[in-house]
């Protein structure tokens, strides 16, 4: 979290210093008439979970019964290249290809003796990292340039692989459920374009939610507690243009 406040703050100092340049000179005065733009994006990125419990969750699974399952997001990185397609005044069409790295955590909490009284609770946390190629294909709504800056809105969907999907599980991170490695997700966000005297930048805050039930069903305890597990992502983005 210490990690995303630094970003934000940076980001803002970044926005108020293009400002104050933008009153001084309109800066790159036909880049949006150009029909196409190459850059790419650096920035990080909070890998996170939604997770539907099972209908009969709070039953006896095999010897133990998961009392618990809590998740923990992470800070993570992303970064690549962007191609830009200008449709009209208002409106551009964005293809990506970044590589995400992430992690996130999950702690099962499971008892012990289902016939105690007083039922002692164990913990076991399984550490599901991520590799991303994706492939976000964006419309980009942009607002009226004001002097040097212009905000925008961006949606669309993102088709991605996790590279690390498929990796052998080690024997001392047993037993450990596995995720799919192909997603889909759908992505919604905000930015600002700032005009620099030889490039473009933008901030860009950037929300993706998957569609694809990611778990993969190995019939123990830990996958069948699970009715349905679904990546999120809250990204925080550089495009230098």
């Amino acid at each position: 979290m210490k990690n995303l406040i630094t970003v934000i703050l940076f980001l803002l100092s970044l926005s108020l210093a293009a400002q104050e340049y933008g009153q001084q000179q309109k800066n790159l005065p036909d880049y949006d008439q150009k029909w196409l733009h190459f850059g790419f994006t650096v920035g990080t990125n909070i890998m996170d979970f939604s997770i539907v419990k099972a209908d009969d969750f709070f039953s006896e699974t095999q010897f133990n019964q998961i009392y618990g399952i809590e998740n923990r997001p992470n800070v993570g990185f992303h970064l690549g290249p962007i191609s830009n397609l200008r449709l009209g005044e208002y409106f551009d069409f964005r293809l990506l290809i970044n590589l995400s790295f992430g992690q996130r955590d999950l702690t099962y909490r499971l008892v012990e003796d289902t016939t105690a009284a007083n039922p002692i609770l164990s913990t076991h946390k399984m550490k599901l990292a991520s590799t991303y190629l994706e492939f976000p294909l964006l419309l980009k709504y942009k607002a009226m340039r004001i002097d040097n800056y212009r905000p925008y809105l961006i949606a669309g969907i993102n088709p991605k692989i996790d590279l690390a999907a498929q990796k052998k599980i080690k024997e001392e991170e047993m037993p450990k459920i596995r995720l799919k490695n192909l997603d889909i997700a759908w992505e919604i966000g905000a930015g600002i374009d700032f005009y620099l005297p030889y490039f473009k930048l933008s901030t860009e805050l950037k929300y993706s939610a998957g569609i694809n039930n990611m778990v993969v069903r190995d019939d123990t305890q830990y996958t069948n507690a699970i009715k349905g597990i679904h990546s999120n992502i809250w990204m925080i983005s550089l495009h230098f243009e």
